[in-house]
Formats: structure tokens, C-alpha cells, sequence
């Protein structure tokens, strides 16, 4: 079976009951023709670490990518190892992708907020230790270390990815990263630009704008999935992104802030504790729906199985190199990646190596 390189789905998407679930999840990915794992990570069972070795151990052919997990959660030095180790276990097949975290999670936690600077210098040490350069009195943005290093032995490219919002992520990943995800539930408009400021920075760092590969990160929740299990995943998920960080999304999209101003401001959402995604009840995910436009979960992929590969289809016209499948497991995809592989233009993707972020 061909591998759809162009495709990929997040594993364990949502609160899942036990990180065994990957297990499944990733040998079904490969046996349908799913060219990429992508890998989460919250602060529970789904450290970004153990779950990438999981995959490693189980696949054979999938790509993986961390997107993402946050450079300042561990040493530079534990973070290059990880990479190496992923790199080396795989045969290539893995990017480490980083991304800034939830601001309101890292104030709670006492981490500091992530900058843009931070990001691109840790990328250019990342780079150098696995050159196998010595680093020696590093003293930047990403903080100070008298020696990195991994010994002169190593001579790698590991590929990065960036998961990206706002204009200054989306630059920084053109000019810095291998590749770029961008976030659920951007309008047509929004995705497009994204693209185009992605490849431009590129260009502007005198790089080939198509060797970054762009992910759409697209909801895909059919119809064949019970009435109950679509409402989690559509409204549940919105819902909690606009718990997290509504104001970026509604800035980048261009929505009314006053929809969001209502939002908070509604009783249920303003005294419920959690991610509405993960406990709120059907009746409770039914109420909040009444609070969110339909036209703001309009960006996903929905209806029939050959509605939604339409819908898929609608984001490589947008500019993507990828598409990721959210909020499904394979088994949820099945039947929509079986419609796919019917509509799959020949020879198109053909060039694209596993690795998600490989050019």
C-alpha cells in the first residue's frame, strides 16, 4: 500500500483514558497508509519524550513529529539527546517540534513565557550540537551554558518543526524551521495567508520556500461518528481553545471579540473548572454550542466521507504541503482516508519523505 506521506493524524487526540492507546493507534496509522504521527503534549499522561519512543518501537515506516513540546521544559542538552535518540531509533523518521505553550498554564506552573529570540536561538544550538560542534560559553537568549556539546562523532540533520499562530511564530518558523503547523480552526482566508508568510520568510532568510513544509492542522470528524462524539469534538475542542488563548484566535481569524466577550462572560463557562473537551457532560457541550457561531467551526472537515476529502482536498488549493487529520483517531478516519486514497491525485505527493518535516 502506497504511504500517504501528505497525511497525518495526532495521536491520543483529546483526554485519552491511557497512553496505551497509542499503541493501536499508531500500527492502524501505518496499515491504512497514514504518512505521519504527531504528538501532543500536556502535562499528564502525555509527556512528548515517552510517547515518541513509543511510536519509534512500534513503527516501521510512519513519520514522527513532536508538535509540540516547549525547549525550556527541559536542558538544551536532554532536549538534543532526546532528538539524537529519536533520529537514530527511527532511521530519520523524526522531527522534534516546539512550540511556545498555553501563557496562562506557564504562570500557573511558575515557567517563564516563551519569546520569539529564545525560540530561534535554542534552534541554532540544536543545529550546532548535533553537527557535532563543541559549544562552548554560549551566553543568549536561550540562557547560558558553559559547554554543549555531544562529542565530535555526531553529524546530523534532524529536522524541526514549528507549531505556529501569530505573524511573528509564522516568520520565525519560514526562516528557522524545516516545517510549520498551523492551528486548528483557521478560516480559508487565515490559512492562506499563513502559507504565504510561512514561504515568504523563507525566501527573505535565502531559503527554497518550498523546502518548509506547511501543516494544516484540520479537524476531520465525519458523519458515521456518533452524534454525541462529533459534539466533543467540535464544539468541545473550540471551546477549549477559547478557554486557553481566545483572544489570539479570534484576532488571527478576524472574529467578533464581542462573540467571545460573551462567551466568558456566560455563567456555565466562566465557573467550569478543566478543558470543556474533557468533562463537560453532552448537555453542558450543548449549551456551550449555543455560544459558538457556526461559522467559527466552519473550518473543519465534516459531513459524508466524500465531503470531507473534499474539504481536505479544499487545503492544498489553500497552499498546505500537509494536511493533518485532528481530533480522530485512525479507526474514526477510516472510512474518510479510504475515500481519499480513491481521489488521491497520482504522483503529486510522491516526492514527500516520511519525515513531517523532510523536504
Amino acid at each position: 500500500m502506497d504511504r500517504m506521506n501528505e497525511l497525518g493524524f495526532y495521536a491520543l487526540a483529546g483526554a485519552p483514558r491511557t497512553p496505551r492507546d497509542l499503541i493501536a493507534e499508531v500500527q492502524q496509522a501505518e496499515a491504512l497508509g497514514l504518512g505521519a504521527a504527531f504528538l501532543s503534549e500536556r502535562f499528564n499522561v502525555k509527556e512528548a519524550a515517552t510517547l515518541s519512543g513509543a511510536v519509534g518501537a512500534v513503527s516501521s515506516e510512519i513519520g514522527i513529529a513532536t508538535a509540540a513540546t516547549n525547549h525550556s521544559t527541559r536542558h538544551p542538552m536532554v532536549t538534543a539527546a532526546f532528538a539524537m535518540t529519536m533520529h537514530r531509533l527511527t532511521g530519520g523518521r523524526f522531527s522534534l517540534g516546539l512550540g511556545r505553550g498555553i501563557a496562562p498554564m506557564f504562570d500557573a506552573f511558575g515557567l517563564p513565557r516563551i519569546k520569539t529570540a529564545e525560540i530561534e536561538d535554542f534552534v541554532g544550538l540544536m543545529r550546532r550540537i548535533w553537527r557535532g560542534e563543541l559549544v562552548v560559553g554560549h551566553d543568549g537568549p536561550a540562557g547560558r551554558y558553559p559547554l554543549l556539546t555531544m562529542g565530535p562523532d555526531y553529524d546530523e540533520h534532524i529536522p524541526m518543526t514549528f507549531t505556529a499562530f501569530g505573524p511573528n511564530s509564522l516568520a520565525l518558523g519560514g526562516r528557522a524551521f524545516d516545517a510549520v503547523v498551523l492551528h486548528t480552526f483557521f478560516t480559508d482566508e487565515t490559512t492562506a495567508r499563513s502559507v504565504a508568510a510561512v514561504k515568504r520568510a523563507a525566501e527573505a532568510a535565502g531559503r527554497d520556500p518550498a523546502s518548509v513544509r506547511v501543516w494544516s492542522c484540520f479537524a476531520t470528524i465525519g458523519d458515521h461518528l456518533p452524534e454525541d462524539l462529533r459534539l466533543k469534538k467540535t464544539v468541545g475542542r473550540m471551546a477549549t481553545y477559547l478557554q486557553g488563548y481566545g483572544d489570539l484566535m479570534v484576532k488571527t481569524n478576524g472574529w467578533d471579540p464581542q462573540v467571545l466577550k460573551r462567551f466568558r462572560e456566560d455563567a456555565f463557562v466562566a465557573g467550569f473548572r478543566g478543558a470543556l473537551d474533557a468533562t463537560a457532560t453532552v448537555e453542558e457541550l450543548e449549551h456551550v454550542a449555543g455560544l459558538i457561531p457556526e461559522e467559527w467551526l466552519a473550518a473543519a472537515a465534516t459531513g459524508s466521507a466524500e465531503q470531507c476529502v473534499s474539504k481536505i482536498q479544499g487545503q492544498f488549493e489553500l497552499g498546505c504541503d500537509g494536511v493533518i487529520l485532528h481530533g480522530a483517531s485512525p479507526a474514526e478516519l477510516e472510512p474518510i482516508i479510504a475515500a481519499y486514497r480513491k481521489a488521491r491525485p497520482a504522483g503529486r505527493f510522491d516526492a514527500l519523505p516520511a519525515n513531517p518535516a523532510g523536504s
